[in-house]
């Protein structure tokens, strides 16, 4: 069985009774007939850490494209920060910047230096003329630089995004998500494949940020102990399905989607899942 770790002080910050994200039934599909994901129900505080954990396939990634108006429902209803998110509506448009997502692919540009790669969160707050050209504005240049300082990347600003480990390029898309001034971040699997030295690293990068900024951090793992190690609620999806959410009280994994399952029930069946 697996053992969870217990952090007796988390980084992040206490729970908040704002609720910056809902989703109400809510069902969607990418052909019309197949649906992604079904009934999802979440209700997700300002100010948290949130982790969805789940198998491949099981339809994560896909929340997080409702989540930031890539994808929109077939039914059911999304509000983030009370604003139904899609591209068509001119309030959710005009407050996308403060949304930063960082996909599975990190989303950099490969030739472009790790300053350059940063600046590009800062484009929506310049002028058509400063954003056509890229012309960023010193200040804009100086709070770039500061972040990366903030990141771990202090020296290497004039490095190309391809010459960069692993670690080092999620450094570089958390610092361009933070260049956003983001009031929510998303990431997807943004730890995958990373060993557990440096998987805790960017954890706790994600997390000093989010108690620095009290951002609202609402990320995909497909590790269950870290995802419960470091987030307030995990909810676990299984085919679409959002089956349990789960959070760590004291040395308790407790049981807040159905109030039925015990610490022991939970694990189990996690193991089991991870076993097939």
């Amino acid at each position: 069985m697996i053992q969870i770790q217990m952090t007796k002080n988390p980084s992040f910050s206490l729970i908040s009774t704002n609720k910056i994200i809902q989703m109400n039934d809510v069902w969607t599909s990418y052909d019309s007939k197949n649906f992604a994901l079904e009934g999802i129900n979440m209700s997700i505080d300002r100010g948290t850490n949130y982790a969805i954990a789940g198998q491949s396939g099981s339809g994560k990634s896909t929340l997080l494209k409702l989540m930031n108006g890539m994808m929109i429902p077939s039914k059911g209803t999304i509000k983030i920060d009370y604003v139904t998110p899609n591209m068509n509506n001119k309030k959710f448009k005009k407050m996308m910047h403060s949304i930063g997502y960082i996909p599975q692919s990190l989303g950099l540009v490969r030739n472009s230096t790790v300053l350059e790669n940063i600046l590009i969160g800062s484009l929506p707050r310049l002028n058509k003329i400063q954003s056509l050209f890229k012309k960023f504005p010193e200040p804009e240049i100086q709070e770039a630089k500061k972040i990366i300082s903030q990141v771990g990347l202090s020296g290497k600003e004039d490095r190309k995004a391809y010459m960069l480990s692993g670690g080092e390029k999620r450094r570089v898309a958390i610092a361009r998500a933070l260049m956003q001034k983001p009031t929510i971040l998303l990431a997807d699997e943004i730890v995958s494949e990373l060993d557990h030295v440096t998987a805790r690293e960017i954890m706790d990068l994600i997390a000093d940020a989010q108690k620095r900024m009290n951002l609202t951090a609402i990320m995909v793992h497909h590790d269950m102990q870290l995802a419960l190690e470091y987030a307030n609620r995990v909810a676990v999806i299984k085919e679409g399905q959002k089956i349990l959410e789960i959070g760590v009280e004291g040395e308790t994994i407790v049981d807040f989607q159905t109030g039925d399952m015990s610490t022991e029930e939970i694990m189990e069946m996690y193991a089991d899942d991870t076993q097939k």
